[in-house]
């Protein structure tokens, strides 16, 4: 027997722990579960799939629930990541945020350009605008992790960065122009309760079962206030103590840590897999291929696939060439071109948002998932594809034959 073969009874345990300590997994959890509602969307189980997702439970349907409450949580380890990466990780530094930061803001402004080319005339889907300027972390890193130790570090470095001022700008531009009439009682509430959630900060409290509870109410006065409720758990994570005091080195067993590390398999194992499965289940019934060639799709999967990759590799190599900002460590061009075609992924976000644009219209929303489905497999593939080839030992004839330049 195999000294170094581990026992039978042990191997399960084992490939799940090694599945979910891997980066990747939450990226192909959600592919999964994305593939999953496609195939229940058509099939038998149709009507009881749609019926479930409008069923009311305490006043809201589970599609609520979801989408309200569950991603509320989700956008708490958003900003909860937000907050540590600039106060002590990534962008911690001007000089950290130049390249990401400059990226991301033409990862935005490009998609929503390219979007309202093809709707700024009909009034029906221009609010949609927002819909391809979202990357999805979990599945660009997913896929970028696939292709193992050929792409450099420094290249997931400047994806998690990137995606992470990506996420930034989405939950502006959320607050800003998907905001419901406001409720000034409610929002008076939540600012009652922003400022005891400060105060415990200021106050050095520690103990994370105030903020939780607090942030509780803070998101039902936000539910009610007309702003959309996950903004809660964004403005929950920024109140969360990282240092011990101003000024000070972060505590590795600071509230903020012990709370992200906490949520984070919950977040990237359950909510993101079941935000996936309620949201991307589409009926292809009575659909042609026509639809693909509608303003709403085109617009969004050209948004992703040629606007993200405009604006990110764009505004990059051009910050590179002017000199503001190196090309990441170890990465070239052409590897950096891959990564602005796998920004293009903008699966959960794409589809948070379009849910926020066209709330009542179950066309307009099948149009909007058609789009995001096209343009985040076109990103994907094209992505890894480029990576495969100008990455690792194989890549140079590869670059040769496709006159592609692999230096700085």
């Amino acid at each position: 027997m195999d000294a170094h073969r581990q026992p039978a009874g042990r191997r399960p345990a084992a490939f799940i722990r090694d599945f979910m300590s891997n980066e990747a997994s939450g990226g192909i959890l959600l592919m999964v579960a994305a593939a999953l509602a496609l195939v229940v969307a058509n099939s038998p189980l149709s009507a009881a799939y749609f019926d479930t997702l409008h069923t009311y439970v305490l006043g809201l349907s589970i599609g609520h629930w979801i989408n309200d409450g569950l991603m509320a949580i989700f956008f708490l380890l958003v900003g909860l990541e937000i907050k540590r990466e600039m106060l002590d990780g990534q962008l911690s530094t001007w000089s950290c945020r130049i390249l990401p930061g400059v990226a991301a803001a033409g990862g935005m402004l490009v998609p929503a350009l390219v979007y309202l080319a093809f709707n700024a005339g009909n009034p029906a889907t221009v609010n949609g605008w927002a819909i391809p300027a979202a990357t999805d972390i979990a599945f660009a890193l997913g896929v970028l992790s696939l292709l193992g130790p050929r792409v450099p570090v420094s290249l997931k470095i400047f994806l998690t960065a990137l995606a992470i001022i990506d996420d930034l700008g989405a939950v502006i531009i959320i607050a800003l122009f998907y905001t419901a009439d406001l409720s000034l009682p409610a929002l008076g509430v939540a600012a009652l309760l922003l400022a005891a959630l400060i105060g415990l900060n200021r106050f050095g409290v520690r103990t994370l079962l105030p903020y939780l509870v607090l942030g509780a109410g803070l998101w039902g006065a936000v539910l009610l206030s007309g702003v959309h409720a996950t903004l809660a758990g964004v403005t929950l994570a920024l109140t969360i103590p990282l240092r011990p005091s101003s000024g000070a080195a972060a505590d590795p067993h600071a509230p903020l840590l012990r709370l992200e590390h906490g949520i984070h398999p919950w977040v990237a194992f359950l909510i993101v897999p079941v935000f996936g499965f309620a949201n991307a289940g589409v009926s292809f019934a009575g659909m042609d291929a026509s639809i693909l060639t509608g303003s709403l799709p085109l617009g969004i999967a050209l948004g992703l696939f040629l606007g993200k990759m405009v604006g990110v590799f764009g505004t990059a190599w051009l910050t590179i060439r002017l000199g503001f900002a190196n090309m990441p460590a170890g990465a070239n061009t052409a590897q950096l071109y891959g990564v602005a075609l796998l920004c293009g992924i903008g699966f959960t976000m794409s589809l948070f948002i379009g849910a926020l644009a066209f709330p009542t219209s179950p066309e307009l929303g099948d149009a909007v998932k058609v789009g995001v489905f096209a343009g985040s497999i076109l990103s994907a593939t094209a992505g890894a594809v480029v990576l495969r080839l100008v990455s690792g030992k194989d890549a140079a004839p590869a670059l040769q034959a496709a006159g592609i330049d692999r230096g700085v």
